[in-house]
């Protein structure tokens, strides 16, 4: 069981005073508080001053004071460990969110009104997160995404395309589109992150659903569950272009709103900074089709945001104030639009038509989660994947990841 005392993997005195630190000392002679909100999304930052500004205007005795800094993770470990810890965060629903619940450190949400709101199926993901030995509701899932291919819908029907709905009809488009002269896939691999977006979708599909807690079992391992994910990751890879390790995130989103590939393997996350480069764009998005089965190729989805608040911060009613005002429809409808997200509110619904394709999914619950959601904080995956796509060793990597995984719960 995962000790109250070990922290995103390391073992970490939580002494009395973390328990009892906030992130801001924000009281002032004037009466006005100010509360830290820290984010782990460079993307949202625009919306959430937008949204802040609102709120601010509303409730003027309170300041928000927005820090969404690079490499968010290991600064929010950083901060923990110096008894530093935000009043209010909005992060990922991740194996990170499991640890600090479990550690303690986070707001009891069960008996606030605000819970009642949310889809029970995204309550249940981020509570498998933390598992069942700490009870309680500690983050409030706010919204979700989805991992998709992304594509030019011009260059699509020049080349004469349709969407695959088996992974042998991709592979064919992705032919089609080298054949044509086109780069059928713009890979940003310099940001070690993006490689997880197609394997996320391979394994979601292909690795079983319960791998996680197989794994932890000791009845399922990477060497036996993803051979097949790591043979597809490398077919995928052939369709790059000439610098795949060379080229960031941010340069791709680029790349790819000025036409330089056909698809992208990417969240809904980067249509927003793609439209931003070149707002004319044509975009669609259809799911992944890792299998030869339609009905076995579901999508890929998660919380990518969910609110949570120190369980010790001073000021608990004014971030309570701002929680509630981020979880109104209108606030979280604003949220998504801007965002081109999905939302865990209930009755708030994604309308722009780029989604059209992938629709059907959440209408008829073809979904799967994200699997590196439920790997070990700390493990380092997608540096052993991008390692692995250099150098093609799959039996090397897959052993790796099974011995990383190890380490660090043995921690």
């Amino acid at each position: 069981m995962f000790s109250k005392l070990s922290v995103f993997g390391t073992t970490v005195a939580l002494s009395a005073a973390i328990l009892t630190g906030c992130g801001s000392n924000g009281g002032s002679s004037d009466g006005q508080v100010e509360l830290d909100f820290f984010s782990n999304k460079s993307e949202s930052i625009d919306t959430y001053k937008g949204l802040i500004a609102d709120f601010e205007k509303q409730n003027p005795n309170i300041k928000i004071k927005l820090d969404a800094p690079p490499e968010a993770e290991t600064v929010l470990k950083t901060r923990l460990t110096k008894n530093d810890l935000p009043d209010l965060m909005g992060i990922a629903g991740n194996a990170t969110y499991g640890e600090l619940a479990r550690a303690g450190v986070l707001h009891d949400f069960s008996e606030e009104e605000v819970t009642n709101s949310i889809q029970p199926a995204y309550i249940d993901m981020v509570n498998r997160l933390v598992g069942p030995d700490e009870k309680g509701v500690h983050g409030l899932p706010y919204a979700t995404n989805a991992n998709a291919v992304i594509y030019n819908k011009a260059k699509f029907e020049e080349l004469g395309l349709s969407v695959p709905t088996t992974w042998d009809e991709f592979v064919l488009a992705l032919e089609k589109a080298k054949a044509a002269g086109e780069t059928p896939i713009y890979f940003t691999l310099k940001d070690a992150w993006t490689g997880m977006i197609p394997w996320n979708s391979l394994g979601g599909n292909l690795a079983g659903d319960e791998f996680a807690a197989e794994k932890n079992e000791g009845k399922a391992s990477f060497a036996e569950n993803y051979d097949v994910p790591a043979d597809k990751m490398l077919e995928l890879l052939e369709y790059g272009h000439k610098d795949n390790f060379g080229v960031g995130y941010n340069d791709g989103n680029n790349a790819f709103a000025n036409g330089e590939s056909v698809f992208y393997l990417q969240g809904n996350w980067a249509i927003p900074e793609i439209l931003k480069a070149n707002p004319d764009m044509d975009l669609g998005v259809f799911a992944m089709p890792v299998t030869n089965d339609p009905a076995q190729n579901r999508l890929v989805s998660g919380v990518d945001v969910l609110l949570t608040m120190n369980e010790e911060t001073e000021h608990k009613e004014e971030a309570m104030k701002f929680i509630e005002f981020m979880m109104k429809e209108e606030t979280a409808a604003r949220y998504i639009e801007e965002q081109k997200a999905f939302s865990a509110i209930q009755d708030v619904f994604q309308e722009d038509p780029v989604f059209e394709g992938i629709k059907a999914n959440f209408e008829s619950g073809s979904l799967a989660s994200f699997p590196d959601h439920y790997y070990p904080a700390g493990m380092g995956a997608d540096g052993i994947l991008q390692e692995f796509l250099m150098k093609k060793d799959k039996e090397a990597f897959l052993t790796k990841m099974d011995k990383e995984w190890e380490k660090v719960n043995d921690r």
